[in-house]
């Protein structure tokens, strides 16, 4: 199959990166070959080479790609303040940002087994960057007597998977929408760190 008129490389290589991240999330890694990939785009396969060396560089790149546009845009978000209200803009945002992005976010989470050492060291430290936001929220809530937290870490990990599970059943149009869904996941949130309880103690 050609390279279809007027494909270049800051059009084609967008779509090699779609392409690759839609069927990844669909088959998973180990399944989807470099030809599947050109089919889907419209390709020879030997054309890939010309947007990525390799199927592995492709996969660090789409996590990669979804880690530095979710630390940047949580850049933004004002974290500063009383640890209830930051904790309550962490996970307002993190719902958002995540519902939009099923697709990334599988493959940002399911696939980490499937990166070489380096390249999963890259990833991890990006997520840990993430993850200190909410754990030094915490810990600040447990020092002032805001939040009834045991362990921040443990704590932090389970937020994190509730919060990032929601992209697994969610759907536009369904039962609940957007503000329903950050409303109820705040009230858990509220409740998971015993923010009621520290409150009354």
């Amino acid at each position: 199959m050609a390279r279809k008129t007027g494909s270049h490389s800051d059009i084609t290589g967008p779509r090699v990166r779609s392409a690759a991240r839609s069927l990844i999330a669909r088959h998973g890694f180990a399944a989807v070959t470099m030809r599947q990939i050109a089919r889907e785009v419209g390709v020879q396969a030997g054309a890939l080479y010309l947007y990525t060396p390799d199927k592995q560089t492709l996969l660090f790149d789409l996590m990669k790609s979804h880690m530095d546009e979710l630390l940047e845009a949580v850049s933004s978000v004002d974290l500063s303040g009383p640890p209830e209200r930051a904790l309550e803009a962490f996970a307002r945002f993190h719902i958002a940002f995540h519902l939009d992005r099923a697709e990334a976010v599988f493959v940002a989470y399911m696939e980490l087994r499937n990166l070489t050492e380096d390249n999963f060291a890259v990833i991890e430290d990006q997520r840990k960057t993430y993850e200190n936001l909410l754990e030094r929220i915490l810990q600040r809530g447990r020092a002032s007597g805001v939040f009834a937290v045991h362990d921040t870490k443990l704590a932090t990990m389970a937020l994190i998977a509730m919060l990032t599970g929601l992209t697994t059943w969610y759907r536009e149009g369904g039962r609940l929408d957007r503000g329903d869904i950050q409303d109820m996941y705040w009230d858990m949130v509220r409740k998971a760190v015993g923010a009621d309880a520290a409150l009354s103690a």
